[in-house]
C-alpha cells in the first residue's frame, strides 16, 4: 500500500492521545474514531490498496487536507486501523500457561481472519498502538513464572502469531479456508496420483477427518510442546 499518501512514521501522540486535542477556532466536524472507521469499511470492502487519504475524505464528505487536521499523515491511518482491527484480546484467566497461549493465538487467528488487510499492517514496521501492546500483555502474562529469559518470551509470542498470522495471509489470498485449499490440490492429485503418489497418499488421507484449522492447531502444540520440554529441562 505504497503511495503518495505515505510521510514517513506514524506520530506516537495521535495513537496514543486519550482525548482529541483541543484547538481554537470551529468544532471540529469528524473524530479520530470516525476517520478510522471509514478507512475500514473501505478495507473491508476492497481491500487495503483501496484504501487512501482522498479515498477516506470522499467518503466523510470532506477532503483530503481536511484529514490532516486529525492525521499527520498515511501512517498515522494505518496505525489507528491495525489497532481498531486488533481490538482487545481475551481477559487473561487463570489457565495453565500452554493452555492460556493456545486460546491467546486462536484469538488472534480469529481476528486477523475477519480482517485480513490488518495482517499486513500488523506485519510491517509500525508504531504499536494500546490495543496492541495489551495483546502482548496478555501474551506475556501467560508466561510469567516460566524459566525463560525475556527474549525468549517474546520470540515466543512472535512464533505464536507468526504462525497464526500466516496462515491468515495464506487463506486471504485464495479467499479459500484450509479445507478448501486441500480440496482443490486434491481434485488435481486424482488425476495425476501415479506420477505424484506420496503426495497423493498423504493429502487422501489427511482429509479423512480434516477440520478448519487443523494447520494452526498442530502448529501451536508444537510450538508449545517445545517451550514445554525447554521448561521441563531448566527446571530437572
Amino acid at each position: 500500500m505504497t503511495s503518495a499518501d505515505d510521510t514517513g512514521p506514524a506520530d506516537p501522540g495521535v495513537l496514543w492521545a486519550a482525548t482529541p486535542t483541543r484547538r481554537r477556532g470551529p468544532k471540529p466536524r469528524h473524530s479520530l474514531d470516525g476517520i478510522a472507521e471509514a478507512a475500514i469499511e473501505i478495507a473491508d470492502a476492497e481491500g487495503l490498496d483501496a484504501v487512501t487519504m482522498q479515498r477516506v475524505a470522499a467518503s466523510l464528505g470532506t477532503t483530503k487536507m481536511a484529514l490532516y487536521r486529525y492525521l499527520p499523515g498515511r501512517a498515522d491511518l494505518d496505525a489507528v486501523m491495525l489497532d481498531r482491527a486488533l481490538g482487545a484480546p481475551p481477559s487473561p484467566s487463570d489457565e495453565r500457561w500452554d493452555e492460556a497461549l493456545t486460546a491467546w493465538t486462536g484469538a488472534l487467528f480469529a481476528r486477523a481472519l475477519e480482517r485480513p488487510w490488518s495482517v499486513e499492517l500488523a506485519q510491517r514496521p509500525h508504531t504499536p498502538g494500546p490495543q496492541e501492546l495489551v495483546w502482548y500483555e496478555t501474551g506475556l502474562a501467560a508466561t510469567d513464572g516460566l524459566p525463560l529469559t525475556a527474549g525468549e518470551r517474546l520470540d515466543l509470542l512472535a512464533l505464536l502469531s507468526g504462525h497464526a498470522l500466516s496462515l491468515v495471509r495464506q487463506q486471504a489470498g485464495t479467499g479459500a479456508a484450509e479445507e478448501e485449499l486441500a480440496a482443490g490440490v486434491a481434485a488435481v492429485l486424482t488425476m495425476h496420483a501415479g506420477r505424484f503418489p506420496r503426495t497423493s497418499a498423504v493429502f487422501a488421507d489427511a482429509g479423512r477427518g480434516a477440520q478448519r484449522d487443523d494447520a494452526l492447531r498442530f502448529g501451536v502444540r508444537r510450538i508449545l510442546a517445545g517451550i514445554a520440554a525447554l521448561v521441563a529441562e531448566r527446571t530437572a
